[in-house]
């Protein structure tokens, strides 16, 4: 029987039984109740069993569907009893940092009760740590396979004893060229360990490594249809939605997308690093308070953006798919591809980070029209419709400002200390009348919040510009956008820089109310938009929203404030020190 033969499909209508009915000691059924576990998903229902027969096995599924408490738990179920030191009985080679600490989490978290001993390695964290915690003993280690062959090197790391591996994430790993790794890694481990093998896809690499080394293993694949026929499965609590938007228009376009949705926190997606440096730029300078993640920064670096983004304290994080991956916030509601994948399994793989644990989440995707065949691939092989939305217009935008600022007087009138103002109303109720009063308190919500500033249109590429004005684009009417032979010809009128140049976004004036501060230190100082965001926000009280526009100049920059807290901002910043220097802050005095 060859290493694929047996083979095991299912897909998500079978009934499903609590984590009971699996044969989970009560350890772990009562760390699952504390965290809130009901009902495994698919691939836990259909993994666990057979992974406590101790059979090799290849799992099929999509982030997100829950594959680490699959292997975790029959991991912690047959976790032999040992005293004093343990040597690894288990190893879980994963493909990111981030990914080796979320599995060591959750490993962790189920194993409470069991004191099972879980080690995380990786590289750019300090090594010293880790041959510390591996002489104490470690009964589950989870390593990316560059930091385990250095510890293998050294002779830190012994895999003697270890009786499972699993290989999270296989195709990425394979993806970011860990294979000789892998394959000098299972070399160390006894011919008689069980393998078990996770992944979205199933490329033929894939197959290559289950043949060589995984003993006639069984296969699970859910929400993968049978046959030859490739499928991808989009988890149903995403609401999906995509914008046609020229590029020229991408940045404000998903600023005025993101101010009417509100998110709780975003993951941006953009191709290459300087997009996300750009983008995260002209996000904290819109208000937002916006992180970077690429691989061009440091653990340390890495470390502290996704400690902000947990904490709550950033809202936006834009990412490439590399510094992306394994990564995984509870905090996220809404994920964004600032282009469109050219790959469908990147975006199921991406869209993947919400709507998790019967979640709802958001997925949105902002297309060029150049890019509206890839979308279309997307939604025939993952047999979703994604709908195309129109751009918010300004009335919609100060629509929702306004929804915002109802939902924030609610939650105020809710407040039992209501009864402290009443000193100020009861003057006022002299000189004006009751509604005179709650419509300027209304009018001073509503600004504080950052509403009420002006904005333009943003043009639509769903709509054909003058000869078709008005009338939504059919994504199947290309006829004449294509030449014979299938060469794509764009109309020239489609193109931003062929527009009329009344009709061009000019560069936002400063909001009314707003004062304008110049800060003596600029780019070649090392400055970011959302060092001043933070260092503003944390001195003063004021909200991310409140703070902006940010012009990063080469040697100083600008920052716009409530006018009414001007004085405020520059006297604390005169006092704190910015990327820890002092600096000097004033109100800025155009001399042009």
């Amino acid at each position: 029987m060859s290493a694929m033969d047996a083979t095991e499909e299912t897909d998500d209508t079978e009934e499903t039984g609590g984590f009971a009915d699996l044969g989970l000691r009560d350890e772990l059924l009562s760390a699952l109740g504390r965290l809130g576990y009901e009902e495994p998903t698919p691939i836990q229902r259909e993994t666990i069993p057979l992974l406590l027969t101790g059979k090799d096995l290849v799992g099929q599924a999509a982030t997100g569907t829950g594959k680490t408490a699959a292997f975790a738990l029959p991991l912690l179920q047959r976790m032999p009893d040992r005293s004093g030191s343990p040597r690894p009985y288990a190893l879980v080679l994963v493909p990111t940092r981030e990914l080796a600490v979320q599995v060591s989490e959750a490993t962790y978290k189920y194993g409470r009760d069991l004191s099972a001993k879980v080690v995380p390695i990786y590289g750019g964290q300090p090594i010293g740590r880790q041959l510390h915690a591996l002489r104490d003993g470690v009964d589950i280690v989870v390593a990316t396979p560059g930091r385990a062959i250095d510890h293998i090197t050294r002779g830190t790391l012994s895999l003697e004893s270890v009786e499972v591996v699993v290989l999270d994430e296989a195709d990425e790993m394979l993806d970011m060229g860990f294979a000789e790794d892998i394959e000098a890694i299972l070399d160390q481990t006894p011919g008689t360990r069980q393998t078990v093998l996770f992944s979205a896809t199933l490329p033929p690499r894939i197959d290559a490594i289950a043949a060589k080394h995984l003993r006639e293993p069984l296969r699970i694949q859910v929400g993968v249809s049978k046959g030859n026929q490739r499928t991808l499965t989009a988890n149903p609590n995403i609401r999906q939605s995509a914008y046609v938007v020229h590029r020229a228009h991408k940045a404000a376009a998903l600023g005025r997308i993101l101010d009417v949705e509100t998110p709780t926190a975003a993951l941006v997606f953009c191709r290459t690093r300087d997009e996300v440096d750009q983008l995260t730029e002209t996000m904290n300078g819109r208000g937002y308070r916006a992180e970077a993640l690429h691989g061009g920064m440091s653990q340390e670096q890495r470390d502290r953006v996704m400690g902000r983004l947990r904490s709550g304290t950033a809202e936006l994080l834009m990412a490439t798919d590399v510094a992306a991956r394994g990564l995984d916030v509870d905090t996220l509601t809404h994920v964004v591809n600032y282009d469109v994948p050219s790959a469908p399994e990147a975006y199921v793989h991406r869209i993947g980070r919400v709507g998790r644990a019967g979640r709802e989440g958001v997925a949105i995707t902002l297309a060029e029209p150049r890019e509206l065949r890839m979308l279309d691939n997307i939604q025939r092989l993952t047999k979703r419709d994604i709908p195309i939305q129109k751009i918010p217009t300004v009335a919609d935008l100060r629509a929702r400002q306004i929804e915002l600022t109802s939902e924030s007087i609610r939650e105020s009138l809710a407040a039992d200390d209501l009864d402290e103002f009443d000193a100020v109303l009861e003057p006022l109720l002299e000189d004006f009348d009751l509604e005179e009063i709650a419509l300027a308190a209304v009018r001073l919500v509503h600004l504080a919040s950052g509403a009420g500033e002006e904005e333009g249109e943003i043009p639509d590429a769903s709509v054909r510009p003058d000869r078709d004005k008005g009338r939504p684009r059919d994504r199947g009417d290309r006829g004449d956008r294509f030449e014979r032979g299938g060469r794509e010809r764009f109309d020239r009128s489609e193109r931003p820089e062929r527009f009329d140049r009344s009709e061009r976004p000019e560069r936002p004036g400063l909001p009314a109310g707003t004062a304008k501060l110049f800060v003596g230190l600029g780019r070649r100082d090392g400055v970011r938009p959302s060092d001043l965001v933070w260092t503003i926000a944390n001195v003063t009280g004021l909200s991310g929203k409140q703070i902006g526009p940010i012009w990063i100049a080469d040697g100083h920059s600008t920052v716009g404030v409530p006018e009414r807290q001007a004085d405020e901002v520059i006297e604390a910043l005169r006092a704190t020190k910015v990327k820890g220097r002092r600096v000097n802050v004033r109100r800025f005095v155009d001399e042009r």
